[in-house]
C-alpha cells in the first residue's frame, strides 16, 4: 500500500462510524445492535406515566458498547414498572422519582413529566378551577383544574420530547387546561364535563373525569445516540442528525 493510501485508511479509522440515532417508541422488549464502529453511546429514557402522574426522565452519556453486540432495550406500558437501556441500573425511568442515570428529572406527582434539568409541573387540584404549574428545566406542565362539582374533571399534563433541552411546558389554564409539553414533547389534552384527556407524549400524567374515567398516560420512550464521546445530554449535539 502506497504511503497516501495508507494515510486516507488510518483517517477513516480514526473517524470511527458517522453520527447516528434510534428511538424506540412503542411498548415492547427489544435487542438493540451496536453499529460497526460504534463504541459509545449516549441515552435517554422517558418513563410512562401514571394515571395523573408523570413518568420521569433520565439519562446517562458516554456508556461503552462494543460494535456488532446486541443490548437489551426497554419501553414499558405502565409507570410501575421501568424502561431501560440495558438494564435498570444503566439508564432507566419510570413513574415520578423512579428512576436511574447521571441526569435528568422527576415526574410531576401529579403533573407533567420530568425533564433535562428539572422536575415536571404539578397540576392543580381537583376542584380548584386553578391552573397548572410548568415544568422546570425543560419538563412538562401540569394540567388545569376544573370546578368542584360533579363531575370532577382534571386537564391531563404535558410530556417530553426525545431531543434534548428545550423550553418548560406550560400550565393547563384553569377549567381543566391540558399542561404544556416540554423541550418539544406532545401537550397534554384538555378536560371537561364531557371528556378526560390524554397525557402528552412522552411520560405525561393523563387528565381525569370522575364520571367517565381517566385518559390515557403518555407513553414511554428510549432514545440512542453515537457517538457518545461527543454527543450528550442535556444538549450537546443531541438532535436529530
Amino acid at each position: 500500500m502506497s504511503g497516501a493510501l495508507q494515510a486516507v485508511f488510518q483517517n477513516q479509522r480514526s473517524f470511527g462510524a458517522p453520527p447516528g440515532q434510534q428511538a424506540f417508541i412503542t411498548v415492547g422488549t427489544f435487542s438493540w445492535v451496536a453499529p460497526v464502529g460504534v463504541t459509545s453511546v449516549s441515552v435517554v429514557v422517558v418513563g410512562p406515566a401514571f394515571t395523573g402522574t408523570g413518568g420521569g426522565l433520565a439519562y446517562t452519556n458516554n456508556i461503552s458498547v462494543i460494535p456488532g453486540c446486541s443490548y437489551s432495550v426497554k419501553v414499558s406500558s405502565c409507570g410501575l414498572t421501568r424502561s431501560y437501556f440495558i438494564n435498570e441500573c444503566t439508564a432507566s425511568a419510570g413513574l415520578a422519582n423512579n428512576r436511574t442515570g447521571t441526569g435528568g428529572g422527576c415526574g410531576g406527582n401529579p403533573g407533567g413529566a420530568g425533564g433535562y434539568t428539572g422536575n415536571g409541573g404539578a397540576r392543580a387540584a381537583a376542584g380548584s378551577n386553578a391552573a397548572g404549574t410548568a415544568g422546570t428545566g425543560g419538563a412538562g406542565g401540569g394540567g388545569g383544574a376544573g370546578p368542584s362539582g360533579s363531575p370532577v374533571w382534571l386537564g391531563a399534563s404535558g410530556g417530553v420530547g426525545l431531543l434534548g433541552l428545550g423550553s418548560n411546558g406550560a400550565g393547563g389554564t384553569s377549567g381543566g387546561g391540558g399542561g404544556g409539553g416540554g423541550s418539544g414533547g406532545s401537550n397534554g389534552q384538555a378536560s371537561n364535563s364531557g371528556t378526560a384527556g390524554n397525557g402528552g407524549a412522552y411520560g405525561g400524567g393523563a387528565g381525569v373525569n370522575t364520571c367517565i374515567g381517566n385518559g390515557t398516560i403518555g407513553p414511554s420512550a428510549v432514545r440512542i445516540i453515537w457517538p457518545g464521546s461527543t454527543r450528550s445530554f442535556p444538549s450537546t449535539c443531541t438532535g436529530d442528525l
